[in-house]
């Protein structure tokens, strides 16, 4: 009998297997975007709702999971949502952005149908309209370890998303009216924590419970406009366990600086007296230090937080040293059995190098923000779309900034900015930050390695200095003031792909631009073919739809 026993087991272990690989499972939203009151701040301006929330609804996800969202666009004016982060592999048609989608008309809807292919980790969504990101639409994405994969840390009691970011209350309208006038948004308001910030008066609602000796994951994640954030936990250290979808060498932290995109993971032990504690938050790198409160609560817990709440760093330099700490765990499995380190970047050959320097200056009057003397311009036609219908050559040029910009950027033109990139090739991007502002950037449809950080002008006798055995897979960076920063990756994922400054009014004024990958066999291996339901606007709007480019 034993024999015939383990022969049962192996036949169903195998059909599981090809029953996941067949047909992954699926998981459905429908969701209403509306006006609504919100009051963050405790001031009433006109937000942006999803399903009556703000924030939005979390999407709890896990490995290969197939997500279909049903989005009914209930605003006045034209509305797109991006999931930042999420790779899209193979399939750049629902990245939501831009470049490569048209906006959702009022009054419509559109459903997004993606594939949280090979990922794992803590990501959000926001909206990349206009300014609607300043007024909500935003969310925590997470993407769950598959049951058969370990995760190198024992299961927490539960798992909490904390979004944060800076507010503006002058509202959405207003703040695009003055980027359009050619100012910029100035300083912010206050910090939202989840959408409300603690009285401290006794009567706060918790954010979170804990009970008393166990341990619970915290994605964090700064879903704000232009201002990095210091957290912490009063009273409580912080053990990093992931970042942006990579596992972490897992150490304690008093506090962490999260750049504007950005996305932690971290264990939280409650292994204090019971009673109230806040979590907080406060500006970094802003003249005016603001600082927001969450109540965290200890079940079955007595007495107030207190009111004397743990300082933040000061100055750029201890943040850059903590992004020094920051390192791949090897061994952890991620989305993959095998481990994180099985591949060796660092022994990869560069074949082309790219250096992206941004500068903010005037044109015909009015602040533009650009990078290697470009400053993008939204064409009416997404570029995507003109590269599948062969009109691209009406809407934009290829290559038009070079590689390596002068060390004097005199004079700024408004353009869309599409690099040509080869499939395939494995590439160093650096970005300069020219300023005496930290920047923030983010890359779709990839991760990337954060290989180094310096002060000064990138040579390349810098490349001794990289980290080129366990920097952080991750897909946003950040460039303090006067420094360089570098990363390595493979351009392997096809489809027209955006680079962007996630300090939302840069952006928003040209700070960013796009690469296409294009299938060199134009085969479905390597890029899905436009889907059935795609909108179409622009110049293309009209025109007969093309054959599938890929077969």
């Amino acid at each position: 009998m034993a024999p015939l026993t383990i022969i049962a087991v192996f036949f169903l272990w195998v059909g599981s297997l090809l029953m996941v690989q067949g047909g992954d499972p699926t998981i459905s939203f429908e969701w209403k975007v509306t006006y609504g009151t919100i009051s963050p701040l405790g001031v009433p301006v006109k937000g942006i709702l999803i399903n009556g929330q703000f924030p939005g609804p979390n999407i709890n996800s896990t490995t290969n999971n197939n997500v279909i969202v049903n989005v009914f666009n209930n605003l006045d004016e034209p509305f797109l949502l991006t999931w930042s982060g999420v790779q899209h592999r193979k399939n750049p048609w629902q990245d939501g952005v831009l470049g490569t989608n048209c906006p959702i008309p009022p009054g419509t809807n559109y459903t997004y149908k993606f594939q949280v292919k090979d990922q794992i980790g803590s990501y959000m969504y926001y909206p990349v309209t206009g300014m609607h990101k300043a007024a909500g639409g935003f969310g925590g994405l997470r993407i769950n370890s598959r049951l058969l994969i370990p995760v190198p840390y024992a299961d927490p009691a539960d798992d909490y998303t904390i979004i944060a970011g800076d507010f503006f209350n002058k509202g959405h309208t207003t703040l695009k009216k003055i980027l359009d006038s050619g100012r910029n948004l100035g300083r912010c308001d206050g910090v939202h924590i989840n959408g409300k910030v603690a009285k401290g008066d006794g009567s706060d609602e918790p954010l979170f419970t804990m009970e008393a000796g166990k341990t619970y994951k915290y994605r964090i994640c700064n879903a704000g406009l232009k201002t990095s954030l210091n957290v912490r936990f009063q009273g409580h250290n912080m053990k990093l366990v992931e970042m942006e979808g990579s596992h972490t060498v897992q150490n304690d932290y008093e506090s962490l600086d999260v750049h504007v995109g950005q996305c932690f993971g971290v264990l939280v032990t409650a292994d204090q007296e019971p009673k109230d504690y806040f979590f907080v938050a406060s500006t970094r790198f802003t003249k005016r230090e603001v600082t927001a409160t969450g109540v965290i609560r200890y079940t079955n817990g007595k007495g107030a937080p207190s009111p004397k709440l743990p300082p933040p760093p000061v100055g750029w330099a201890w943040s850059l040293n903590q992004f020094r700490t920051f390192r791949w765990n090897l061994t952890a499995s991620a989305a993959r059995p095998n481990p994180q380190g099985s591949y060796k970047y660092g022994s990869v050959n560069i074949t082309r190098t790219i250096k992206l320097a941004n500068t903010a200056q005037k044109v015909d009057g009015k602040l533009r923000y650009a990078i290697n003397g470009a400053s993008y311009v939204e064409p009416t036609t997404p570029l995507k779309l003109a590269e599948y219908y062969g009109v691209a050559d009406k809407v934009f040029k290829y290559d038009t900034i070079p590689d390596d910009p002068p060390a004097e950027i005199t004079k700024v033109t408004m353009e869309p900015v599409v690099l040509n990139l080869t499939h395939r090739n494995f590439m160093e991007i650096i970005f300069e930050n020219r300023e005496t502002a930290i920047q923030t950037y983010h890359l779709c449809g990839y991760a990337f390695f954060a290989v180094g950080i310096e002060p000064g002008q990138w040579s390349p006798e810098k490349r001794k200095n990289y980290n080129l055995l366990d920097a952080m897979s991750r897909h946003t960076i950040q460039v303090f003031p006067k420094c360089w920063a570098a990363i390595l990756l493979s351009f392997d994922n096809c489809g027209m792909w955006n680079i962007r400054s996630e300090v939302w009014d840069r952006r928003y004024l040209g700070q960013q631009l796009y690469v296409s990958v294009l299938s060199p066999n134009k085969s479905l291996r390597d890029e899905y073919n436009m889907p059935e339901g795609a909108l179409v606007c622009g110049a293309v709007e009209n025109m007969p739809r093309p054959p599938p480019r890929y077969t």
